[in-house]
């Protein structure tokens, strides 16, 4: 019988033991957008140190399933690209849509114009045109239809779009104006016909429509650009009686978003009133919020309020963006710095404007797609994909920030931290994940965690303080020590093993 020298018995046990340890410990990738030059980059050595947050994963607890992360095809980023060399829009287009950039997955579009277009249209513009005969999508043609294709043969798993009117073509309206006013009662059945036509027009092109919102911010906007203002009544007695129905009799599967305004007290009552009961409650697939109420609070209470009132719909961000900002070009540290201002700053009511202080682009954008999902959102849009140095184009001149900032005279191309903000949610959490709960004890991190199609789990870090924080990362009893920078976003990817 062989014996084992007492030194190798020793050494075998050190060896089974080490390989316990290693099975039980988490296996983790990690990636980093920081103030201090991270720009979501693969983090694999992390300094330890004291009072480690314990931040545990809990695969069981399942919430919504998510829909997508994205931006918006506007007249505005088309129309740069069409003016950028070939090699830079093809760069801009493979960081959106790309496997080695964003994988942008849920998207918006604007028909007819918007503020982000070069000028005022309409795909109606002939006055009277009750049957629409003259409808045309002739605008799109040379910018925004060339974008999507592009992005569409980019993307490996291919994305959604949600079309969004800001008004009927003036002709229409009480007020025959661009601005404000309301839909004539006498125009409902060929404004319904109009988005019938849009989904031909546009599948005629091979692109395909996902979804629409009746009507983007439908309580107006002082009459500044392109407008047309809904009660939560009217907005659901035309979903009711004629968008739903000729959407539903031209065999257009297509989803339908109420509301597409900001969160807060004036979602409650839309809630209420379009899901009153079940015939109005009928051709709604969901609704659409903007951030624009607040810098900084993301209203919890009215996104649950939304939840509870139809938890099998969808509950979507479909707008946000810096705005009323010019962009800072080449300044990555203005991103992370409280120096940026939003309209509320100078134009909110009185009781309002502690909405409204300056704030942090980056930590915005973290802070509140974080605060979304953890309140049943499930997809999040961004605004433009891309603007010039002035924050346009825009013919009302309401400037606002992107992603992707270009100067089209210099062919030159600039990502700001937003645009990895944006990726480090796009990227990694994919269209079907669930997210899942954890428990975070500790009260100066901000987490979210989703479980993926193909079983990984991404968990999304973030660290608005001073100074870096140690975690102890946990998942079905499987540890791991990480770290995350100061001012920083990390995504936490686990494989399924």
């Amino acid at each position: 019988m062989n014996r084992l020298p007492s030194n190798s018995f020793t050494l075998l046990f050190v060896i089974m033991l080490g390989a316990c340890a290693s099975e039980k410990t988490l296996d983790v990738e990690v990636y980093e957008t920081s103030a201090s030059g991270n720009q979501l980059e693969r983090i694999t050595e992390f300094p330890s140190g004291e009072n480690a947050a314990n931040i545990r994963l809990l695969p069981d607890e399942t919430f919504q399933t998510i829909t997508g992360f994205g931006g918006s095809f506007t007249e505005a980023s088309a129309s740069l690209l069409n003016r950028l060399s070939p090699e830079n829009r093809a760069r801009i287009l493979e960081a959106y849509f790309g496997e080695s950039g964003a994988k942008y997955s849920l998207t918006r579009t604007h028909m007819n114009s918007c503020d982000f277009s070069l000028s005022n249209y309409s795909y109606a513009p002939v006055a009277g045109d009750t049957a629409l005969e003259h409808f045309s999508i002739e605008e799109d043609r040379g910018d925004i239809i060339p974008m999507i294709r592009e992005a569409m043969a980019i993307s490996k798993e291919g994305f959604k779009i949600i079309a969004s009117p800001w008004t009927a073509p003036p002709w229409m309206k009480d007020n025959n104006d661009w601005r404000g006013g309301r839909l004539l009662p006498e125009y409902y059945d060929t404004w319904a016909l109009f988005f019938s036509r849009y989904i031909d027009a546009y599948k005629a092109e091979g692109i395909g429509i996902w979804g629409f919102t009746v009507e983007n911010e439908p309580l107006g906007n002082n009459n500044n650009w392109e407008s047309m203002h809904f009660s939560p009544q009217e907005m659901t007695d035309f979903v009711k009686n004629h968008l739903g129905p000729r959407l539903e009799s031209d065999g257009h599967e297509v989803k339908i978003l109420g509301y597409d305004q900001n969160r807060g007290e004036e979602l409650k009552e839309w809630v209420d009133v379009m899901y009153q009961d079940e015939a109005s409650a009928k051709y709604y697939d969901g609704i659409a919020v903007h951030w624009y109420a607040s810098t900084y609070d993301w209203f919890p209470e009215s996104l649950q309020y939304a939840h509870e009132a139809a938890p099998d719909k969808h509950l979507i961000q479909s707008e946000a963006c810096i705005d009323a900002q010019v962009p800072k070009w080449q300044d990555d540290q203005w991103y992370w710095a409280r120096e940026a201002t939003d309209w509320g700053w100078d134009w909110a009511p009185e009781d309002q404007r502690y909405l409204h202080p300056k704030y942090v682009p980056v930590y915005r954008y973290a802070r509140d797609i974080i605060g979304c999902l953890n309140n049943w959102v499930d997809g999040w849009v961004d605004w433009n994909m891309v603007l010039d140095r002035q924050g346009g184009p825009n013919w009302f001149k309401n400037w606002c920030v992107a992603p992707v900032i270009v100067d089209p005279e210099k062919d030159e191309v600039y990502f700001t931290p937003l645009y990895y903000t944006m990726a480090h949610f796009s990227k990694f959490i994919r269209p079907g994940a669930r997210r899942i709960g954890f428990e975070n004890p500790d009260p100066d991190l901000m987490v979210t965690a989703a479980q993926n199609p193909d079983g990984s789990i991404a968990a999304v870090v973030f660290n608005p303080g001073e100074s870096t924080r140690y975690i102890n990362l946990s998942l079905r009893e499987r540890p791991i020590h990480i770290s995350i920078s100061s001012q920083a976003i990390q995504t936490i990817v686990i494989p399924n093993k």
